[in-house]
């Protein structure tokens, strides 16, 4: 099935999942992160929506004062603010989609090219992936989390790499 079918088929927590995955993987454009940033978030998608809110609120206050202008930054940035403040929200497949399609813009400028690289086919790899692993009896969050890791590790590879050739 294709990613858009995969969203387009999603339920609310995987929608969620899927955006927070996006943003988990991306993180590492707004600089030096905390890999247990999201993991609130992350806990409150597995206690039905529990506090979200507030983690939300708390981890955008944390990211309010983050430098970073290059178009990447301002992705994640923009993937961020969109997040819907409540869980569940009818915004959810919106943000969703944008937190798919901004990661793949993310990862082609890592890729630096128009057509998609191996970061960008790696990244949609990932997400058809984690939505699989969300829509199966199989699947769950906590395996989601590990492909998204995963992902993450690879751009914060890609951006130190980068940061040591222009430095």
């Amino acid at each position: 099935m294709s990613l858009v079918e995969l969203i387009a088929q999603a339920d609310d927590r995987s929608l969620a999942a899927g955006g927070l995955a996006c943003l988990d993987r991306c993180l590492p454009l707004l600089g030096e992160t905390d890999d247990e940033a999201l993991r609130p978030l992350w806990s409150s998608l597995e206690a039905g929506g529990a506090g979200w809110a507030d983690e939300l609120t708390r981890l955008r206050e944390s990211y309010a004062g983050v430098d970073g202008d290059d178009e990447g930054a301002q992705l994640v940035r923009a993937m961020l603010a969109a997040a819907p403040g409540e869980f569940p929200s009818g915004g959810l497949r919106a943000w969703a989609e944008a937190c798919s399609s901004a990661a793949l813009q993310v990862h082609r400028l890592l890729d630096a090219t128009d057509d998609d690289g191996p970061l960008t086919a790696g990244e949609l790899r990932r997400q058809t992936h984690i939505l699989d692993l969300l829509t199966t009896a199989s699947g769950g969050l906590r395996q989601a989390l590990v492909v998204s890791t995963e992902g993450r590790r690879v751009v914060r590879a890609v951006v130190s790499r980068r940061a040591r050739v222009q430095g």
